[in-house]
Parts: C-alpha cells; sequence; structure tokens
C-alpha cells in the first residue's frame, strides 16, 4: 500500500508541478455544513512517514496533530464550506462539488492539477482525475481529508458548545447515531439540521404515532 501511494503520487507530479489532493468531510451527516480541503504537498520526504492516512482511520488527537503539521508544512492549502441551508437548496451531491470548488478558490496558488477522492467531480477550467478511496492512496487527498475533518469537527464542537448542546454534536458532528434520532424527535430540529435528510425520518416517525 505505501509504495502504491508514493507511485500514485510520483506520477501526478512528475507531470505538474502544482498537484493538489482533495476530499471532503460531513456529506452524511444530518446537520451541519459539508466541508471540503485542497492541499498541496511539498515534493520532497517532508510528509514521508508521518501517518497520513484516511481521517476516519486516526484518533481525534492524532488528526489534530496533523492537521497542524499539514497547515505549517504544505505548499499551500484551502477549504471550501456549504452550510446546511445551500445543503438543503441544491442537494448534497452539488453542495459538495461547491465546497470543492471553493477550497480550490481559496487556495493562494492555482493548482494545475486535481486528485480527487472518490469517482466524480466537475471542474471546467483544471485537469483532474478522482480516485476511489483516494484519502488510502494519495497522501495529498489524506492531507485534505484531515484538513477537511478537523475543520468541521470544530464547527460543530462550536454549536454544540454555544447553542446547541442538547443535540450532542461535539460528539456524533451531526451524524446519524441512535441518541442524536432520539434528541430530534424530542426537540425537534435545530438550524443546522438539513431537512431534506431528515423527511424520511419524520415520515417513519409520523406513520408509527398515527397508526
Amino acid at each position: 500500500m505505501d509504495a502504491l501511494k508514493k507511485d500514485i503520487e510520483k506520477f501526478y507530479k512528475s507531470k505538474y508541478k502544482l498537484v493538489a489532493g482533495i476530499d471532503e468531510a460531513g456529506r452524511g451527516a444530518l446537520a451541519g455544513p459539508v466541508v471540503a480541503a485542497a492541499v498541496i504537498l511539498p515534493n520532497d520526504n517532508t510528509f514521508e512517514n508521518i501517518g497520513l492516512t484516511d481521517s476516519k482511520k486516526l484518533s481525534e488527537k492524532k488528526r489534530e496533530e496533523l492537521y497542524k503539521f499539514i497547515t505549517e508544512n504544505a505548499v499551500d492549502y484551502g477549504i471550501g464550506i456549504v452550510d446546511n441551508a445551500e445543503i438543503d437548496k441544491i442537494n448534497i451531491l452539488k453542495a459538495t462539488m461547491k465546497a470543492m470548488s471553493y477550497s480550490i478558490d481559496n487556495m493562494k496558488l492555482k493548482p494545475d492539477y486535481l486528485i480527487i477522492d472518490g469517482n466524480y467531480f466537475n471542474n471546467n477550467t483544471i485537469s483532474f482525475s478522482t480516485i476511489v478511496q483516494g484519502d488510502l492512496l494519495c497522501p495529498s487527498i489524506s492531507a485534505a481529508s484531515i484538513i477537511a475533518k478537523v475543520t468541521r469537527d470544530s464547527i460543530m464542537k462550536k454549536i454544540a458548545e454555544n447553542e446547541f448542546p442538547q443535540y450532542d454534536f461535539a460528539k456524533n458532528k451531526g451524524y446519524g447515531v441512535k441518541k442524536h434520532f432520539q434528541m430530534i424527535d424530542k426537540y425537534g430540529t435545530c438550524i443546522y439540521h438539513r431537512k431534506t435528510f431528515l423527511s424520511k425520518h419524520f415520515n417513519i416517525l409520523e406513520n408509527q404515532l398515527f397508526k
């Protein structure tokens, strides 16, 4: 796996100078924004053997350590955020593409090639490739995964601390765990919930209540 990771990254960097890896966090959550990050890593050994991988496979402490290292040592990075209201308006796929585009726009340097985690992307200005499980195979995508995840987790923690502690966002980060659904049933939704994601849940609940 490590050899494959290096081969993929070297392939693109042999053809292009500024290769940005892109990934998102929060696509499947019931509440909060979708966050994307784009990261250009240096073409040297700075990021070898530091544990870059899919952010979901790392502990919170390790993600935060790597976030600091990436932001201090990357050639450049950018972050894009699309909130839940926009997600409800345009759907999650379009919102994810928008967040990814924002992450590129928010970089100081313009990449000349993009490597995106997954199997779909649309961009009319920069050449790109999509790679399934790219966050496991490409260090720059792994780095983007970590930046996006830590950024989004921080947003959800602040919402829990300052506005809506009852939904336990500090722990569940807005995902559909059992306790989160229980709190939605008890308190209803808040301004950060994605109503289009929850419509099915409320239809099921309504059917159970009025049988």
